[in-house]
């Protein structure tokens, strides 16, 4: 197998999905619990990485998600930092697994009941499956929302949204999608 046959995307195959569990929401609310009660995805504990380096949502990272990203995720997966956005404010989220590589979310909608119609306060579930859509594996990131409240509304409320991101072939052009989506609104 030639070197370029082993990187090709494999779109059929999953992408691994873990969750860092802080701990600090309320158990019922913590959607990075479902997650991983439901077996979509892995509990990460403490600072261990998995086998390979993961892509790492943070809301502060410089450089958006983009389908440049996909051979990383394909081979260490994503991980979520399910944490309070009070603790995200204070830094101290994503910072605690610094094994991966750091990749904001392009401009979202959240749905969720906790925090609904607020720009980019996603929850887990949300912002894997927004991840997941980005990164071309739409299906797996629809089927990830499916048990959730306002799980379908997600994707219809960012329908437009995700749809320019996942064509966003470089950090350029999601930040150019960012503008045209979010300059009238």
């Amino acid at each position: 197998m030639g070197s370029s046959e082993s990187t090709r995307s494999r779109p059929d195959l999953p992408i691994r999905l873990g969750v860092l569990v802080v701990g600090d929401d309320h158990p019922r609310a913590c959607t990075g619990r479902r997650l991983v009660r439901l077996g979509l995805a892995e509990e990460l504990r403490g600072r261990s990485p998995p086998r390979e380096r993961p892509i790492v949502l943070d809301p502060y990272a410089e450089r958006p998600l983009t389908a440049q990203d996909v051979p990383t995720a394909e081979t260490g997966g994503i991980v979520a930092v399910d944490c309070s956005w009070n603790r995200l404010a204070d830094g101290q989220g994503p910072a605690r697994f610094p094994a991966g590589l750091a990749r904001r979310l392009p401009m979202l909608v959240a749905t969720n009941p906790q925090h609904f119609g607020r720009l980019g306060e996603l929850n887990t579930a949300e912002a894997l499956a927004a991840a997941l859509f980005v990164l071309g594996r739409a299906e797996q990131g629809r089927s990830l929302l499916s048990g959730f409240a306002g799980g379908e509304t997600f994707f219809d409320v960012n329908r437009e949204r995700l749809l320019r991101y996942a064509e966003g072939a470089s950090p350029e052009a999601i930040v150019a999608a960012e503008r045209a989506l979010f300059e009238s609104a």
